[in-house]
């Protein structure tokens, strides 16, 4: 086409007068589209068949084009939830599939096949008021489709934030001890629990499939003196444990003493009921030999008893008569001191001889008054 093929001289490809409608619009670029297919001017004819033809089959290929956009694939891990207008149709499993092209249909993808998982970390206020550092992994599958599409508008922004709301229930009513030494390990599954029943209650279609503490601690500005706390708790529980071990060591012993003292106690008793049936049966059969013969019963017993006595005493007594000359010994300090064999063998020694030289004369004495 030539420049003067417009008829006033003006470029044929711009639109200079500004259409009053859509239509105008619409049969201008026809006209364009016309021309290159037509391949310039001709007879009013051929050239209105022309146009005819060239625009319908442009309309087909754009129409075929457009009815090509409605193929998609779906993944073995991901679920396809066709909208028709915004209004859920059907769910689509792994596979080609295709649908009335956008703006009619619209497909959204969502992989309910893998686990997904973000980190959660902040500082929670405790019961008694104090702060702790926490540190999590939240791991979640999409195992609703249909749910996940259409109940939540943002559901990974919901899950963060219902994940925070449950975390700070769990945490918030127990006190910064417990949390950090008993129940640590608690922290974790029931902030699973709080939070899926939470998930469950929107209908958000995530299923969440653990939560692993990574780091549950005191804040750094009170490090120090929690520790000191710490080591104070575990001195006093090794106090503890060493009190409770003396205890088990001392009670079976004084129950063990107090065992022994009661069968001494026994013992004892039974020994002196028997000394006492010993005497008693010595008294009777002494009582019996006093009726036979009183005045020999009685001097033995005044021997035995005197006998006795000097047994028990550190004086010595020695006979002078005999020979005036009498060495002297210091026979008490002798026998005091003297724990020898050899010094108790020469004290008998001694102690018999002087018995020796004092037996006849004390015998004949003794004959000689029970005679008169």
């Amino acid at each position: 086409m030539s420049w003067n093929d417009s008829g006033n001289g003006q470029d044929p490809w711009k639109n200079n007068n500004q259409p009053d409608d859509l239509d105008k619009i619409i049969q201008g670029w026809q006209k364009k589209i016309n021309a290159i297919i037509g391949g310039g001017k001709s007879g009013s004819g051929n050239k209105s068949s022309g146009a005819s033809n060239g625009t319908s089959m442009l309309l087909i290929f754009i129409f075929v084009a457009w009815l090509f956009t409605g193929l998609y694939r779906v993944d073995q891990a991901e679920r396809g939830v066709v909208q028709r207008f915004g209004e859920y149709t059907e769910t689509t499993f792994p596979g080609l599939h295709w649908h009335i092209p956008f703006p009619i249909e619209t497909v959204d993808l969502v992989n309910t096949g893998i686990v997904a998982n973000y980190s959660f970390s902040t500082e929670i206020l405790t019961a008694d008021e104090q702060y702790v550092f926490v540190q999590m992994v939240v791991q979640y599958l999409r195992n609703d489709p249909v749910k996940y599409s259409f109940e939540v508008i943002n559901p990974e922004g919901t899950l963060e934030d219902l994940t925070q709301s449950a975390l700070r229930e769990v945490v918030g009513t127990s006190s910064l001890e417990v949390l950090v030494n008993d129940r640590r390990d608690e922290i974790g599954p029931k902030t699973q629990i709080v939070l899926q029943n939470t998930l469950d209650a929107y209908n958000a279609g995530i299923e969440v499939t653990s939560i692993n503490l990574e780091k549950l601690d005191y804040p750094q500005a009170v490090q120090a003196a929690v520790d000191d706390t710490q080591k104070a708790r575990n001195d006093s529980d090794r106090f503890i444990l060493e009190a409770e071990k003396y205890a088990q060591d001392l009670i079976p012993r004084a129950r063990g003493n107090a065992q022994r003292i009661l069968q001494d106690a026994e013992a004892y008793r039974d020994r002196v009921i028997a000394d006492a049936d010993g005497q008693a049966s010595r008294f009777l059969s002494l009582l019996a030999e006093y009726k036979k013969a009183p005045r020999v019963t009685r001097d033995r017993l005044y021997i035995e008893a005197v006998e006795e006595v000097y047994k028990n005493t550190n004086k010595v007594i020695l006979d002078s008569q005999g020979s005036g000359n009498l060495l002297y010994l210091p026979i008490d300090k002798l026998i005091g001191e003297g724990n020898s064999p050899t010094r108790n063998n020469n004290q008998n020694t001694l102690s018999t001889s002087g018995t020796q030289n004092n037996t006849p004369d004390s015998s004949a004495n003794r004959d000689r008054r029970q005679r008169q």
